[in-house]
């Protein structure tokens, strides 16, 4: 039996009926139509929808895997980066031995760039593309969990409430993650979970204690635990966020008490937003293996990721912008010297438009965290 069947991605085997399914499903023909043609409306807004009806059915009835499906992927990720960013820029991926499995630790920004970022990475450095690490939350449409769980994610249940049931899902996912590292399959995984949305990485030592659950059945140590999953913290910086003022509405509502309740297609829409807004640069930082020492407690290993995420944050424009606007506020300590900001002021300030104060509030330490982050530490 398979005991992961439930949280796993799909295999070769359950490739084409997924694939069938897909193919008849409108909400994945209207999604692909509004990436593909953007400004079409009316009748436009139909034949757009034809054509990528047609163009799927001539592309995907091809395949015959999922690695080629990824392959296919791979273009469409292409597309995305050549639209919406003026560069992907990725470093540390030479300091590793290609040859190991890791599990990539990595902040979170966005719900489903994130980790395709990484994997779009190591794809154009010829090594292999990990699993992903998704949360339940996701598979409430249907099209994104089939999409994902073809795409190598498999489940995070964190819709769980029950400890007993909770501790079990944890156990399995634990095991799972180090099956696919025995396997040789590498993994992403968020350092906490949901978004960062204020932009404070921080990574939870209860998602390292998870990783280190399937250790327990041998009586290993935490240490051995989690040296065994070769864990490699990763950066993603991205100049701009096209979700920033969506999030930093919250965070306003969040700070006066009220209590923000998700949308239905909450998720959706920002996986949507997040794919086809503008982003600027993007920076992947790949950081370097771990010391033994930091592997003592979850405590050690949580600061040694962070230092290294930290560390490999890219500072745009808009983020000495942000720390400036700050400091004007008297929130910051202001720089001795911000360089020439003025490119960055402009584009936050045009974010920030006719927003409320408290929502700039929000959006200028959003922006300013990295700078922060790298003065603290």
């Amino acid at each position: 039996m398979d005991e992961f069947a439930d949280i796993r991605p799909y295999n070769d085997t359950e490739f084409p009926q997924i694939l069938e399914r897909l193919l008849i499903e409108p909400d994945l023909v209207k999604g692909l139509a509004q990436f593909m043609r953007p400004n079409w409306r009316g009748p436009l807004r139909l034949l757009a929808r034809s054509l990528v009806r047609w163009r799927l059915q001539r592309d995907l009835s091809k395949l015959e895997s999922i690695e080629q499906f990824q392959q296919w992927l791979a273009g469409y990720v292409e597309k995305i980066i050549t639209k919406t960013t003026t560069g992907l820029y990725v470093e540390g991926l030479d300091r590793l031995t290609s040859a190991s499995s890791h599990v990539w630790l990595s902040n979170h920004r966005d719900i489903a760039l994130d980790p395709t970022l990484v994997n779009y990475a190591l794809h154009i450095n010829d090594r292999q593309t990990g699993r992903i690490a998704i949360g339940d939350n996701l598979l409430k449409n249907p099209v994104v969990g089939d999409v994902m769980r073809l795409n190598k994610s498999f489940i995070v249940k964190r819709s769980i409430v029950a400890k007993r049931e909770k501790l079990s899902a944890l156990q399995l996912l634990s095991k799972y993650i180090r099956h696919s590292i025995e396997e040789g399959q590498s993994v992403w995984i968020a350092q906490r979970e949901g978004r960062a949305k204020n932009g404070i990485d921080e990574t939870d030592t209860a998602v390292l204690k998870m990783l280190g659950l399937a250790g327990r059945v041998n009586k290993e140590s935490f240490a051995t635990s989690l040296q065994v999953l070769n864990p490699i913290p990763v950066s993603i910086s991205y100049e701009f966020d096209p979700c920033d003022i969506l999030k930093a509405r919250e965070l306003a509502a969040k700070a006066i008490g009220e209590d923000y309740q998700k949308t239905e297609n909450e998720d959706v829409i920002s996986i949507v937003t997040g794919l086809m807004g503008k982003k600027g640069r993007i920076q992947v930082t790949f950081g370097k293996e771990i010391d033994d020492e930091a592997f003592a407690s979850a405590l050690s290993l949580a600061e040694e990721v962070d230092r290294q995420i930290v560390a490999g944050y890219a500072c745009f424009p808009i983020n000495f912008a942000a720390h400036k606007l700050l400091s004007d506020l008297g929130h910051v300590e202001p720089l001795a010297d911000y360089g020439d900001i003025q490119p960055g002021l402009d584009v936050i300030q045009q974010r920030a438009g006719d927003e409320s104060d408290a929502v700039k509030y929000q959006l200028y330490s959003m922006y300013a965290q990295p700078v922060i982050r790298k003065k603290l530490k």
